[in-house]
């Protein structure tokens, strides 16, 4: 049992440390970053949509029926009524003369914050319920996570500074937020089980997250841009976040 939960935290730990994939972009200067950001979250916009119809809601749907899109409904609701006590908490620390206003982070960087714990947290029991079914299956279901996780943990990366997090703080919570894989595969190993129909809840609820914030919150940020050039090259990059989700979910994940 000890080599088996030595296996599961490898593999998990590996799989969390995919979200410093956003340090290539330490590299680009402040300006050269500045540039690629809305492509980044038109990028997170769509891997957030697909992860959520292409894997996260088939999932809950599969597993619980009409009972999840009540979950998911709920989800929805709840990561609307986090934005706006994160709003209330926003403005109340804004005065007129406050230099530090436009600095201040933005909700939807919060709300996908808390969506990737969840997601990543089910990424962990997923690990580590695979390891314990089978070893082959265990590495698998790794590999596929891993695919998952590196175009997903890049528009990640995109959103949270958009949202004001610096670069550095940025990668910081990114992997902070992956860590929580740890934790959902140690769940599995220690209380599998133990609380009936919580897989289905948090699957409902991250997918539902994960679409109030793409439709709610990063869209509507991508309808700012003027020029036609850059509204095309965010339509793509939007597009090649859904198909990469849909390419990656219908390949590796069953």
């Amino acid at each position: 049992m000890a080599a088996d939960i030595l296996l599961i935290l490898a593999s998990v730990v590996i799989v969390s440390l995919i979200s410093v994939v956003g340090v290539v972009t330490l590299s680009l200067r402040k300006d050269a970053l500045a540039k690629v950001l809305m492509l980044l979250v038109a990028l997170g916009a769509g891997t957030l949509i697909g992860g959520a119809l292409f894997d996260l809601i088939p999932e809950a749907l599969e597993l619980g029926g009409n009972v999840a899109l009540q979950y998911i409904a709920g989800g929805i609701v709840l990561f609307f009524v986090i934005e706006r006590v994160i709003h209330a908490h926003h403005h109340h620390h804004i005065t007129e003369d406050s230099q530090e206003a436009e600095h201040l982070r933005r909700p939807f960087a919060v709300l996908n914050l808390i969506g990737e714990a969840i997601h990543n947290f089910l990424d962990g029991t997923i690990i580590a319920a695979s390891y314990l079914l089978g070893f082959e299956l265990g590495v698998a279901a790794t590999i596929a996570i891993i695919f998952h996780e590196i175009p997903q943990e890049i528009g990640d990366f995109g959103i949270l500074v958009k949202g004001g997090f610096s670069v550095r703080k940025a990668l910081q919570y990114n992997l902070l937020v992956a860590l929580t894989a740890v934790v959902g595969a140690l769940v599995v190993v220690f209380a599998a089980g133990l609380v009936e129909g919580l897989e289905l809840f948090l699957i409902s609820i991250a997918g539902g997250g994960f679409l109030y914030i793409a439709l709610a919150n990063l869209i509507p940020e991508l309808h700012h841009e003027r020029s036609t050039v850059k509204q095309v090259l965010q339509t793509i990059f939007l597009i090649v976040g859904i198909a990469l989700l849909f390419v990656i979910t219908t390949t590796f994940v069953e």
